[in-house]
């Protein structure tokens, strides 16, 4: 190709590579080079829903090797490579990442699930309270504290130092899923580590603690979903202001990919195998019929997207860009 100028893409190359050997030989004076500073990922996303203000917050992210341990563990190492490869993923390692929610209701400020907590910092994990900082929300403003689900990365966040981290909340969750952990049988065998944390995080906050089932309210406007499966009393919330409808999701899916292309397949955290495929088919049909955003615990950064049905009986994830300005 000739430019109008009679100048071809290939001479323009050829002088500026000739300029740039030039510079290096110490023909053309350089100036120092900027420090590399590092990957930056969105740490806060905020956005109007109606009358409410929504912020997903990066608790943080952590890598895993061997994708196949985790989802589509029913399937073969290939299968689960091949679906990686077609979607431009490394099939050798996987990607999680944790996003709790705020919603300021211009009555409250309610936070869904706190992240790893503390524990976990020493590995660039455990940072929702720092966000929220970040956020203009200090701890103590936090009027609620909604938990869909007793696993670690969603109540490792409730204490700080052996004290409430969001002093002035009151805090709801699901009965079934309280009821659980809290057994006493739990606390051997495989269910001992969740059941322990359970004692240590949430069990001291039982007298502010509100115990709900599907179709309870939150608050006006934010109502709870059955998503069982994941955990035994696993939720989902629907929220809805002024006519602008999202569903929070929790963990009803995990991947972007694995267990949104392939919502039948297993995943090695679902308690109930076969219940949490079906919460998956039915939760994300909705979410895909009605073309409303979703929030994912686990989906990339900012774990807002939304879901195009394919004829796979799968989901197609795409990613929000500027829909919800």
């Amino acid at each position: 190709m000739t430019t109008t100028t009679g100048i071809s893409r290939r001479s323009l190359f050829a002088t500026a590579g000739a300029a740039s050997a030039l510079a290096l030989a110490g023909g053309v004076p350089s100036r120092a080079a900027a420090p590399k500073a590092g990957p930056m990922r969105p740490a806060i996303y905020r956005f109007a829903l109606g009358d409410f203000e929504v912020a997903t917050l990066l608790d943080g992210q952590a890598v895993r090797d061997n994708p196949q341990s985790v989802f589509g563990t029913d399937q073969s190492v290939e299968t689960v490579s091949a679906l990686l490869e077609q979607n431009f993923l490394d099939p050798a390692k996987l990607k999680i990442t944790f996003s709790p929610t705020v919603v300021n209701t211009g009555a409250e400020v309610i936070l869904f699930d706190t992240g790893l907590g503390a524990g976990a910092r020493g590995g660039g994990l455990g940072q929702t309270r720092s966000r929220l900082e970040a956020a203009g929300i200090a701890p103590e403003q936090v009027d609620i504290v909604v938990i869909t689900h007793f696993h670690p990365d969603h109540i490792g966040g409730l204490m700080e130092d052996g004290t409430p981290a969001f002093p002035n909340a009151r805090y709801v969750t699901g009965a079934v899923e309280h009821n659980f952990w809290s057994a006493e049988e739990r606390m051997s065998g495989p269910t001992a580590r969740v059941a322990k944390l359970t004692a240590t995080n949430v069990t001291p906050l039982n007298e502010r603690m509100s115990m709900i089932k599907p179709g309870d309210s939150v608050a006006s406007g934010i109502e709870a979903v059955e998503a069982f499966g994941h955990t035994p009393g696993h939720m989902a919330y629907h929220i809805e202001s002024a006519g602008q409808r999202l569903m929070l999701i929790a963990d009803t899916s995990n991947h972007f990919v694995l267990s949104l292309q392939r919502p039948d397949w297993e995943v090695l955290f679902d308690m109930d195998k076969g219940r949490a495929a079906a919460t998956r088919k039915s939760v994300l049909g909705m979410i895909a019929a009605d073309r409303i955003p979703f929030i994912g615990y686990h989906m990339p950064p900012p774990a807002i997207g939304y879901l195009e049905a394919l004829s796979s009986g799968g989901f197609r994830y795409h990613p929000v860009s500027y829909q919800l300005i």
